[in-house]
Order: C-alpha cells, then structure tokens, then sequence
C-alpha cells in the first residue's frame, strides 16, 4: 500500500519526504551533486525501487529540496520552540471530571529521628516530611546530608553530572526561615531531590548527557523546576541520562546500578533511578518518550510514574519527541511518586499539549472495584522480565482487582 502511494505519487510525496531527506543526508558527507546513482542508493535505504524514468523524473525536484534542507539546517530554532503540533490523549466522546478534591497525604505526626542518622537515606517524603514539620531537622541539615551521600556514593555510581550546591543551600536557607515565619508550602517542603539533566536551569549546565552540549548553558529555568521550587523542594544535582535522552551511556560512562553494579542502571533517566535506589536523593524527576522511567525504575527497584501525555509541561526539557515525551517522578513508594506528582502536574501556558485536569489522590482504594486491563499478547511472548510481569498481574488479582485482557489493532510496526 504504501509503496504503491509512493510511486503513483513519488513526484510529491516520495521526493518531498523520504528520499529528498535520505539525501540530504547522503550527500551532506560528499558534494551537493545529486546524480541517478545516489537516488538508487538512497532507495536501498527506504526499501523502494524506482525504474530509470522515474528517476529521470524526479532529479531535478530532489536537488531542489537537497537546497531547502541546506537552508533549513541554516536557521536557529532554540530547543524552546514547540513544535506546531498538540496531541489530546482524552479519547473523542469522553468527558473528564473537573471535580478538584483537596489531597489529603496523611503526613505522620510523630516520626522520630533515628539513632544512625544514615538511616534518613530511606525514610520516605512523609517521614522526611514530618522530622522537617517537627524541627526536628532542619532543610539545611537534610539538604546536607543528601550531598554527602551524593559526593560519597554517586562517582562510583556515574549518577551525576552537575551539583547544584550553591543554590540548593540558598534555597534551604529560605524554607527554614519561611517555616520559622509560620509558612509551610506542603509535603515536599525542605525535601532534596535530582532532576534528569535535561532540564535548563540558569547558571548550571544543561549537557543532555552528550559530549558536544557540555558547556551548553540555557537561560529559563524548566516549568517542572520552578513548580517544585513553588512546593518548597530543594534541587541538589543534575543527575546522569545517557546521550541525548538514549540508554545509560553518557560522556563519563555508563550509570551503574546500585544493586549491582557489573549492569548499567537501563535508561535514559540512568541517574535519577540509581540515585533513589541508592537513597542519594529522597525522589528525582525523569522523563519518558519510550520507556526511559518505566525501564529504570525496573532495573533498579524504584517506583516510576510515566504519566499520561498532557499531565506535565515539558517547557525548558530537551525535545526528543513532542509528540511522545512524558515527565514524572521516581521515588521509591507509590505515595511518594503522588506527592510529587501533585506538585508538577498541570498547565503552566507554554506546553500548549498539557490539560488543566485536577488530580484527585486516593490512599486508599477499595480493589475490587478497579478494572485492569492488560495487553495479553504482549504478556504471552518469551521475554526477560515476564516472571517479574506476571507476579504483578497475580498479585493485582489477589488484591482483588478485575483483571480484563485487552489486544490491540495488530500492524507491521513496533
């Protein structure tokens, strides 16, 4: 079908597309003179085979777009600059609820400061929480001893790529006074963490994981940075991703998991998911365009949230692909990737994609009235992490939940 498109229209479609960009390419290393031989080269690459005519044909409108291309790559589109595309993920003839409930996160009133202070690596956002509530740790103190861990821990691990020391303290100060004053922000005030280091944030380096971006700094501060400044969280390092939001492989090396560390931590959010399993940050903030949250959160034993597209603006965060990328949190509980959640969801009036949708927070939910659908096919192939799969489709079902087989239209791409 589409070859046939292809060549009933190739004078348009085929030029205008496929090959005038495999071209582009292609020629790009060599001169910028396009002959017949290079077109059938360029067809190998696309799996089309045009007859001589044809190519006599479109000759002349490749070398034309081989110039619109040269032209386009001439001009400088900041990675701020959205794409002229919005994808809405609610489906047509579904209405959402507006209804916007007060979360109610059930902080502990009396979580006591344990006797190895070592042990706060892993006490959860609401006992994190409730010791700062308290005073029975300051934010400075807290944010102090995360960068300890950090600078300990994280070389070994690959997990940073910039500290962000300076102000991260800057910022402690500020919710220790605010707290003092009366003023608290919610769950997350005085709460360290790292973010993914493909988030812009001024005065720090912005690298994307990648040899040439190294220096590369951009003047915004990300919208998901400046809502969890709003909540009161302190940013104390911008954490490993593999280059340009690919794998667990950047500049430096490849990120380790902490668990066991002849394996990469999987990626591309290598870093934030090896820094919370290790207990080197309370939570961190990685983003998804296919499985970049969901993989190393698997690798490594975290709790990620992939959420859905639309949730969480993506304004100052590299573009992988607007049509696909996604941002959420990796913590090591569920309640705790709510918490989060919660901070950063919502519209901010630069991702045009994101829905004003309230978040409603359920602690607890009666099982049996949830319906789980599944993606039966997929769970039914011979893969490396099936067992693992599997035990969480029993345990849903033993909790009492509807567990529902789902398939989906089946076509010859991945």
């Amino acid at each position: 079908m589409l070859q046939h498109l292809f060549k009933s229209r190739f004078s348009y479609l085929f030029t205008g597309i496929a090959l005038g960009f495999l071209l582009a390419i292609t020629v790009s290393t060599l001169d910028s003179n396009i002959t017949r031989d290079v077109i059938v080269q360029a067809e190998k690459m696309v799996g089309l085979d045009f007859t001589p005519v044809e190519r006599d044909s479109m000759l002349g409108q490749v070398q034309d777009h081989l110039e619109d291309y040269q032209n386009l790559r001439k001009v400088d589109i900041s990675n701020a600059t959205p794409y002229a595309l919005n994808f809405d993920p609610i489906p047509h003839g579904t209405s959402v609820s507006k209804e916007n409930r007060l979360n109610r996160w059930n902080i502990p009133p009396a979580v006591q400061m344990p006797d190895d202070t070592a042990k706060l690596a892993y006490f959860s956002i609401a006992e994190l929480a409730s010791l700062i509530k308290q005073r029975k740790i300051s934010s400075l103190q807290l944010t102090r001893f995360f960068l300890e861990r950090l600078r300990k821990h994280a070389p070994r691990l690959r997990a940073v790529i910039t500290y962000t020391e300076s102000r991260a303290l800057e910022q402690a100060e500020k919710m220790d006074r605010e707290l003092n004053n009366g003023k608290y922000r919610g769950p997350l005030h005085g709460i360290p963490y790292g973010i993914k280091d493909l988030f812009a944030l001024p005065g720090y380096p912005t690298t994307w994981g990648a040899e040439p971006y190294k220096e590369q700094h951009i003047n915004t501060t990300a919208t998901v940075i400046k809502k969890l400044d709003q909540a009161g969280a302190i940013l104390i390092a911008k954490l490993s991703l593999g280059a340009l939001a690919y794998g667990d492989l950047w500049y430096e090396g490849r990120t380790l998991n902490p668990w066991d560390l002849q394996e990469g931590s999987s990626g591309s959010s290598a870093g934030s998911a090896a820094a919370t399993a290790a207990g080197l940050v309370p939570f961190s903030i990685g983003t998804e365009t296919l499985g970049s949250i969901i993989s190393p959160s698997n690798r490594c034993g975290t709790t990620g949230l992939r959420p859905t597209f639309g949730r969480v603006s993506r304004h100052g965060a590299m573009a992988l692909s607007w049509s696909m990328d996604k941002i959420g949190p990796i913590t090591r509980s569920a309640r705790d990737a709510a918490m989060v959640f919660d901070a950063i969801q919502g519209p901010d009036g630069n991702d045009q994609s994101v829905k004003d949708i309230p978040f409603n927070y359920r602690d607890k939910v009666n099982m049996d009235t949830l319906t789980i659908g599944y993606y039966q096919s997929a769970f039914d192939d011979d893969y490396d992490n099936k067992s693992h799969d599997q035990q969480t489709l029993d345990k849903l079902q033993e909790m009492g939940a509807n567990i529902v087989p789902v398939e989906l239209t089946d076509l010859p791409v991945s």
